[in-house]
Formats: C-alpha cells, sequence, structure tokens
C-alpha cells in the first residue's frame, strides 16, 4: 500500500483512480499535454459526500426540520471542512500540479485542498461501493458529528425553535421576561418561552434579548415539545422511529 492508502485505510484495486484523484487540473495547463485530472472525480465526491452526510444526519436529528439540516449538512461540507479532512490526511503532500500552482501555494489553499478531498472520495466510490465509503466519511468526521450532536445549534437558537415549532403546529412560541433583578447597569433578566399551554424553557441574560435566546436554547435542549407529541400520538412519533446509524 502507498502511504496515502495506509493513511486512508483502504487499497485501490485500480490505482489509476487514485493518481487520477491526485492530479490538479494546472498539471496539463502547464505542460500543454493532455493529462488526466481530478474535476470529474471531485463531482461525483461532492455528490457521495451529500449523501451519507444528509442520510446519517436525516437519522441523527429526526426532529429537525429540512432547513435546519441543510445548515448542519453545509456545515460538514464546507471548504474550510473539507479543507481540515484533507489535511488531516497530508492529502497536500501527495498532489501532483503544475509548478507554478505549487509555487503560488496550491499544496495549501483550501479551495485545491477541498476538491481534492471529494475527488479522493469519488475514486474510492467507484473503486469500491457506498459503504465502504460511508464507513470511512464517518469516521473522518466523527469529531465533527460529535460537535453537531452536542450543539447542533447556529447562533440564533430562537429561529431554530421557531422552525421546528412551525413543523408541528401553526401555533407560535411566546417569550415572556418574568423578572429582573439587579441595579440600573447590571440588571438580570429571566425569560422563559411558552408554547401553547406548555413551558419550553426558560433562561437568563443581561438583556431581554440574551434571556430570551436563553429560554430559546433551553428549549431546544430539552425538547419538552417531543414529549407532548408522544402523549397526543401526533405523527412525528410513529412507530417506527428513525435509527441512529
Amino acid at each position: 500500500m502507498s502511504p496515502l492508502e495506509q493513511r486512508i485505510g483502504y487499497k485501490f484495486r485500480n490505482s489509476l483512480l487514485l493518481a487520477e484523484a491526485l492530479t490538479h487540473p494546472s498539471l496539463g495547463h502547464e505542460t500543454q499535454r493532455h493529462h488526466f485530472d481530478n474535476q470529474r472525480l471531485e463531482f461525483l465526491g461532492d455528490a457521495v459526500l451529500q449523501l451519507i452526510f444528509t442520510e446519517h444526519l436525516f437519522r441523527l436529528f429526526p426532529h429537525f426540520s429540512e432547513g435546519q439540516l441543510t445548515k448542519l449538512r453545509s456545515r460538514l461540507v464546507s471548504r474550510e471542512g473539507l479543507k481540515v479532512h484533507a489535511t488531516n490526511l497530508g492529502l497536500g503532500t501527495y498532489l501532483m500540479m503544475g509548478r507554478g500552482e505549487e509555487a503560488s501555494g496550491g499544496r495549501e489553499r483550501a479551495s485545491i485542498l477541498a476538491d481534492a478531498f471529494e475527488a479522493l472520495v469519488g475514486a474510492m466510490y467507484l473503486d469500491s461501493n457506498l459503504e465502504v465509503v460511508r464507513r470511512f466519511i464517518l469516521d473522518e468526521a466523527h469529531d465533527d458529528i460529535q460537535r453537531l450532536a452536542q450543539q447542533p445549534l447556529e447562533v440564533n437558537p430562537k429561529g431554530q425553535l421557531q422552525e421546528i415549532l412551525q413543523a408541528i403546529s401553526a401555533k407560535s412560541p411566546v417569550y415572556e421576561i418574568v423578572s429582573q433583578t439587579g441595579p440600573e447597569h447590571q440588571k438580570l433578566f429571566v425569560a422563559k418561552v411558552i408554547w401553547g399551554d406548555t413551558e419550553l424553557g426558560s433562561g437568563e441574560g443581561s438583556s431581554k434579548k440574551q434571556a430570551e435566546t436563553a429560554a430559546a436554547l433551553a428549549a431546544l435542549r430539552a425538547q419538552r415539545w417531543d414529549k407532548d407529541n408522544r402523549e397526543l400520538g401526533t405523527p412525528e412519533t410513529s412507530e417506527n422511529p428513525a435509527r441512529t446509524v
């Protein structure tokens, strides 16, 4: 096995696929010769990554809306995110590229590394099957997925909560400031968020906005609407709950 194959834990049956995945288009442009490059494999690898992450997130977050799942997936397939995976594999050192591209820092450029990682995924998919690639990707992205599971929320918990609840019912959550204490320059506000007859969560902050945001965050973590759904037998909790991959 080549050093890169040892790093990824996979031996290519067709070594030309691996060579193609590691060939940057600048090599052909500079030599004015016909070389294969990794652009087509990059296109395929992008689709494979999207599918694997989409399915995994779909099962991992069964109560999240389409919009929320799309945001989470975008964090996993972002250019910077894929660059990190490529860097962890040392992918830049294996790339074949033109001298000009290399001299301008191409081996460390985020776009080139992200594209190379997608191309590697595409090559692996063609050389094996989806299950082999799924194991590789989910292992590589394990820490990122763990962070999402622990803190899946973006910087707008109130918006996230609104999306989830509106997917269940037309009722919107209502925020109430239940107390404010302390001197004028150092007040502490406490807010709670109510949905119908259910208090979903409470939080505090140095402003009303911060307190409401904290209450929304607490509600998202507690997921008390899910308990109400089970008790009412609503469609959100069917007899076939989503499995965790």
